[in-house]
């Protein structure tokens, strides 16, 4: 979708302009892939008019096959418009025009996904409409041979019509092999509060469940035995990505209702799982918006490249840094050769990392705080 970012500080009543940008978590996965050198597309439908030519323009300016993009010209492209206080401070507003809008009307009989060893998606689009919530749940069903399937759970209280999403984005992560959510609104949603071992209880079915702990850093869980094939040791690259609306590479809980059954209440016990924490580097934020979706991005490079789980976490980091020391929702993530540098540093210089605006152009970053 297009979004809109404030020229200055200040609540929506009070900004007297906004500077046009893209947004849209699986557009921004894609679109950073893409401009690291892997093959990624992105499958969507936008309106047939201005703002979806610029959506369409730009994402594949990055690299990105949009190809499988559909437009419609009955329903306009999606829209947003946000401040410039960051997401949970009482600071930050933002408005959604994404009701009636040509995602919205994505269906699982006007939506050909295609052939990928990699399909991202996120919970946002199931937010959307029933139409879109049935697509999610068909990609998320597993089958023999399917692609493996990442998801980015993404609570958005406010995209939702009933109080039935934390529910909904519960069953569709049960769905998928690799995970991605946040410590904070695994509390918001589904009420789990007591760290990232509790959102693994009560999600053991993924093969891979990453819960991202703000400023600290990430967990990572893997399976010692994934059902679809991965395994402790990540796989060997995979391929080309292909992302959606996805992007193919390619009852309620929490705070809104009754707790979410646990798995163990009505699943067999999971098989024997890893732990790996990695601490964030310190980052001079500019903006928090996006960072996320870089995160994922970052962590299924590793993946794709056959990183351990480790490097992965770090290479994650990394490219969110990237987008949190600029202002927009996208950025360009660091050179290869720049990133596998950083990750190669030993724990101690690795924790006294500090990046801040303009990092991934610099060759040897000056924000780069070294022990002596």
């Amino acid at each position: 979708m297009v979004t809109f970012l404030p020229t200055r500080p200040g609540r929506l009543a009070d900004v007297p302009s906004f500077d046009r940008a893209i947004g849209g978590a699986e557009s921004n996965v894609a679109c950073v892939l893409a401009a690291a050198g892997h093959s990624a597309r992105w499958v969507s439908r936008v309106g047939a008019d201005g703002f979806g030519d610029h959506l369409v323009e730009t994402i594949g300016s990055y690299g990105v096959d949009v190809s499988g993009v559909r437009r419609d010209a009955l329903r306009p492209t999606g829209v947003y418009f946000r401040t410039a206080g960051e997401r949970g401070t009482s600071a930050h507003e933002v408005a959604y025009y994404r009701a009636g809008s040509a995602a919205s009307a994505m269906t699982v009989g006007n939506v050909e996904v295609g052939a990928g060893r990699v399909l991202h998606l996120s919970g946002i689009t199931a937010a959307l409409s029933d139409g879109c919530l049935e697509l999610m749940r068909s990609l998320t069903a597993r089958y023999e041979g399917r692609p493996l399937v990442s998801f980015d759970v993404n609570y958005r209280a406010g995209l939702w019509r009933s109080t039935e999403g934390p529910r909904v984005l519960l069953e569709l992560a049960r769905g998928a092999d690799v995970v991605f959510v946040g410590e904070d609104e695994a509390e918001e949603a589904w009420g789990v509060a007591d760290g990232p071992e509790a959102v693994r209880e009560l999600l053991p079915e993924p093969a891979v469940l990453v819960v991202k702990q703000g400023g600290r850093g990430a967990t990572a869980f893997v399976s010692a035995a994934g059902e679809w094939g991965l395994v402790a040791q990540f796989p060997a690259p995979l391929g080309p990505l292909d992302c959606g609306q996805s992007c193919r590479l390619g009852g309620t809980g929490g705070r809104s209702g009754t707790p979410p059954t646990r798995a163990s209440e009505t699943h067999p016990a999971p098989a024997p799982t890893s732990r790996t924490f990695e601490p964030a580097p310190t980052v001079d934020i500019v903006s928090t918006t996006g960072a996320g979706d870089a995160f994922a991005a970052g962590f299924l490079s590793g993946v794709l490249r056959g990183l351990p789980v480790n490097t992965s976490l770090r290479t994650g980091h990394l490219w969110a840094a990237a987008t949190l020391t600029a202002p927009g929702d996208l950025a360009a993530p660091p050179s290869r050769a720049h990133a596998d540098r950083l990750v190669a540093l030993d724990e101690r210089t690795w924790e006294t990392l500090r990046l801040g605006p303009g990092w991934t152009q610099a060759a040897q970053a000056p924000e780069e705080v070294r022990t002596p």
